[in-house]
Order: C-alpha cells, then structure tokens, then sequence
C-alpha cells in the first residue's frame, strides 16, 4: 500500500487496541501503542533509502528482507525495545503485540498488490503479488480516515469503532479475493483468440470494476488487454526480440535488477549508427500506450555498455536519464 494508506492502518489499529484492557487502562500503554503502530505500520518501507544509492539496488530489495519473516519479529523487537524505557508500568508483551500486529498488516496488505512482497523469505525469494487490492484504495483509505475522525471527537466508542472497521475490512479483503479468483479463472471463456497453454494474469486497478489483464500466450509473445465491466478488449500484443544484443544486456546490473523483480519483463531492440539500445519493460504496467517501468541499456556494437537507466520513467523524461546521442 501507499505511505498514506499504511499510516492510517496505523492509526486504526492505536484505536483498536483499545478492546485490549491493559491498554485502554493506562494513559501511557495508549500513548506507548499509539507511537508503536504508527511506527510499526511504516518501517518495512525504511528500505526506500536504498533509492540513494541508485536505482537497481532500490528495485532489486524494496520489499525484500524488510518485508520477510525474520524481520517481522525484528521489526517488533527494535520498536518495542526502544519505546518500553520511556514507559513506565506498561506490559512489555501487550506493547510488542500492538506494534506486531502493525508490522505484519503492513506486509500482509503488501501482498495483496501488484508490486508485491518477498513475504515468505528465506524460504523463498519469490514476489508474492496476489494483484487484488491497488496500492491505493480508496475505500480502504476513506474508511480509516472516517474511523479515526469519529474517534477523534468522541462520536463513539474506539472499541465500537474499530472492531466494526476491520471486521468491514476483513469483508471487503475476501470479496475482492474471491471476485479477482472467479473472473481471472473464467478470463479464457471471455478471450476469442484463447489457445490451450495460454496463461493469464488479472491486475487490479483503481476502479474496481476494470481490471488489466496479461495474456502469456503460447508462441512466447504477451497480449494485454482491460476487462471492463465484464468485457475483454485486447489493447496491445508484444514480441520478445531475440537479438544477441538482449543475451548481452543480461548480464547488466540495472536489467538484472529488474529481471530479478519481474517475471513480466520482455524486451526489443533499436539499432543505430552508434550500436543498440535494448529497452526491458515490465508488461504489467502499461499506461497510456507507454511502459513506465523499464530498464534500458545503450550499447556499442560490440556490446560494449555506454549508458542504462532502470526505474520508473515515462519515454520524454527517460532521453534526459540517457546521455548517448541517438542520432
């Protein structure tokens, strides 16, 4: 989810940990969880300072081990730990288990994302991205600030407040589970073009009744399309160039990081007179006939590295990250 979507989660869940009565009890046990899962609801995403030490190492572990099963437990203790000496007469284990409780849901609802987590780390280095819920949502986002505002003029209760809130949320989380497992299920039946061995992927967006879909289709080439209100209409199909040139690329770090994050990537490339440019984009992400997630290698022609960019970049913006000459 979004910063803002992760500090209002952490915020609600300061409201209900007011059922839990050692907490509710003790002016300073609620101020102490207050911080705690403010705190706790955004420090997986501490690894977005990795952002200054270029881009590839940003992509290649946000969401990574800050967000894996060890870190949960981490995450937990450090904030605990450091929050208990300025608390007096508070449960050290009821403190621990609001900010837990903070940290896992912020890993949790990463997962329901496109972008996804690598949650089940170390077991796995695999993204765990259910694609389900968008990184905004607005219903989820409204719901908080409403249960937060009725907190904060005492309209009622907190232990009214939030137990209903999140028992909506629990709600509405499996009802976009089920309709995202039922209508991607049902995607071939609604595909003319469908050939057995086709794969396809349903991806959330922010209008809950379009959805973008990623067709993997047989022959090796991607078709991408938008189910809208139950109506699948192909927008786009993509070819995979098998130039040497895109064999080469691999083996730079910028397209490394990003074939490491996505298995959605597929490339092409342009010649000119100074060598090749081989362009990766993540197919998941097109908007407005552009991919603004790529990674980008400008080579000589004997696929000698002259310049790469890797990130999120719009093609206006991407010729002012590239210093090569094209022409």
């Amino acid at each position: 989810m979004d910063t803002g979507t992760h500090l209002v989660i952490g915020l609600g869940l300061a409201g209900l940990s007011q059922i839990d009565p050692s907490i509710s009890a003790n002016t300073a046990a609620t101020t102490a969880v207050f911080i705690g899962t403010v705190v706790g609801s955004q420090i997986p995403d501490i690894d977005g300072l990795l952002r200054f030490k270029g881009n590839a190492l940003y992509i290649r572990n946000h969401r990574g081990r800050s967000h894996s099963l060890p870190a949960l437990p981490l995450w937990t203790l450090l904030i605990t730990g450091a929050l208990a000496p300025f608390f007096h007469g508070i449960s050290f284990l009821h403190l621990a288990m609001w900010i837990g409780i903070a940290v896992c849901v912020h890993v949790f609802t990463d997962c329901f994302n496109t972008y996804g987590t690598q949650a089940i780390r170390p077991f796995s280095e695999k993204w765990v991205s259910w694609n389900i819920i968008h990184i905004f949502d607005p219903f989820i986002f409204t719901s908080h600030i409403a249960a937060i505002f009725m907190w904060s003029f005492h309209l009622a209760k907190p232990q009214l407040i939030f137990p209903t809130l999140y028992g909506l949320l629990a709600l509405y989380y499996i009802w976009r589970t089920l309709d995202h497992a039922i209508i991607e299920k049902g995607l071939y039946r609604k595909d003319a073009t469908y050939q057995p061995g086709d794969k396809y992927t349903l991806i959330v967006t922010f209008n809950l009744y379009v959805w973008n879909v990623v067709k993997e289709c047989i022959d090796g080439t991607y078709q991408l399309g938008e189910l809208k209100n139950g109506k699948l209409k192909w927008l786009d199909t993509i070819t995979c160039s098998d130039h040497p040139a895109v064999e080469v690329s691999k083996q730079h770090e910028d397209i490394q990081a990003l074939l490491y994050f996505s298995s959605f990537t597929c490339a092409e490339v342009k010649e000119h007179r100074w060598g090749y440019e081989v362009r990766w984009a993540d197919v998941r992400y097109r908007h407005r006939k552009q991919f603004p997630f790529v990674g980008v290698i400008r080579m000589d022609r004997n696929f000698q590295t002259l310049d790469s960019y890797v990130g999120w970049v719009n093609d206006t913006k991407l010729e002012k990250k590239l210093k090569v000459d094209l022409y």
